[in-house]
């Protein structure tokens, strides 16, 4: 979590996560998407986790901020503390849910695969292919990941221009409105 010594929440943070893949009618794969970090508080989405979730998504982040999942994994001791936070697994199931039936809002993005690869890996990891054209690998590390999340924050930015993404309507409190940990 942040140790920047911030408790408070902050808003117009984002949840970034990869799922498998989708392709509405006549578009391209999504197999990321990235929502408001509110949505985490949508009533069909599963309580309390989604509330916990949103607690250590929000506390202590910069206004606008992007925050991949594999982010919270890491800083969840590299997701072994995701028991006593909540299931991830179906609360993105759950995202997932609202954004296909219109629910919230989403930016809902087919990332490539090495810059999904990042964002689905913890911030200081990195993710090596290998190229036959020059018979080596090529790494790919924290640098690219970060130019891989300035890119989807630019998207969000022309998405946003104007209205920023609606988390849903009849949202829950937050799990630990004061921020105590």
């Amino acid at each position: 979590m942040p140790q920047d010594g911030s408790e408070q929440p902050t808003g117009e943070v984002y949840l970034l996560f990869a799922h498998e893949a989708y392709y509405p009618a006549a578009a391209q794969e999504i197999n990321t998407s990235l929502v408001a970090a509110a949505s985490l508080l949508h009533p069909r989405v599963r309580q309390p986790d989604g509330a916990r979730i949103y607690d250590c998504l929000t506390q202590g982040r910069r206004p606008g901020e992007i925050v991949p999942l594999a982010t919270l994994t890491y800083e969840l001791d590299g997701g072994k503390r995701w028991p006593e936070v909540g299931d991830w697994e179906a609360v993105t199931g759950d995202l997932l849910q609202l954004i296909q039936g219109r629910e919230c809002d989403a930016l809902s993005l087919g990332l490539p695969d090495i810059a999904r690869a990042l964002v689905c890996s913890g911030p200081h990891s990195e993710v090596r292919v290998y190229n036959p054209a020059v018979e080596r690998y090529q790494a790919y590390g924290p640098a690219e990941r970060i130019e891989g999340l300035a890119e989807v924050g630019r998207q969000l930015a022309w998405a946003e221009a104007g209205c920023t993404l609606w988390p849903g309507d009849g949202l829950l409190a937050p799990a630990n409105p004061g921020g105590a940990k």
